[in-house]
């Protein structure tokens, strides 16, 4: 099986805001872990909440995690200043269409961006939602079996 996100980029920071606003959409859903903040860290980098603000002028922002450790929802709802959704099951769509639905978000509108393909684009085009797969926020200080891990989920991925 072969995946095709609508956009393959290198990072979250290298996405076409003025595409997306031409293209209609007005709201960006984000993976968490390895999007939008190292795995496990349960906090943002300054630049990432610096680039947040910026979206954030223009776009609904929400984040839908798979995520389901108690301690680290907290930790990380505290640093968040925008919805976030915790033991979403990606790539099942229910939760993720609950929320959806909840802020009144349609698929036509809305932009799923995460660093899985079988589980956030996979989910985003379920729903079908315009989709974008980022590489690991943190890919340079990442272990090379998780490189390795992700290279092959990569390989379902298709680029034409």
């Amino acid at each position: 099986m072969f995946i095709k996100p609508d956009y393959d980029l290198k990072s979250i920071y290298d996405i076409d805001l003025e595409e997306l606003k031409n293209q209609g959409i007005k709201a960006l859903l984000f993976d968490l872990d390895s999007t939008l903040m190292g795995s496990r860290t349960g906090c943002y980098t300054e630049k990432t909440l610096e680039w947040l603000r910026h979206v954030k002028k223009d776009f609904f922002v929400g984040v839908v995690s798979n995520n389901n450790n108690p301690a680290y929802m907290a930790k990380v709802l505290a640093c968040s200043d925008f919805p976030v959704v915790f033991e979403a099951h990606k790539p099942d769509v229910k939760v993720a269409g609950e929320f959806m639905k909840q802020y009144s978000l349609t698929p036509e509108t809305t932009c799923f961006v995460g660093d899985r393909p079988l589980t956030d684009v996979m989910c985003g085009k379920n729903l079908g939602c315009t989709t974008i797969l980022v590489d690991s926020i943190t890919a340079d200080i990442e272990k090379p079996i998780v490189r390795f891990a992700r290279w092959l989920e990569r390989c379902s991925v298709k680029k034409s």
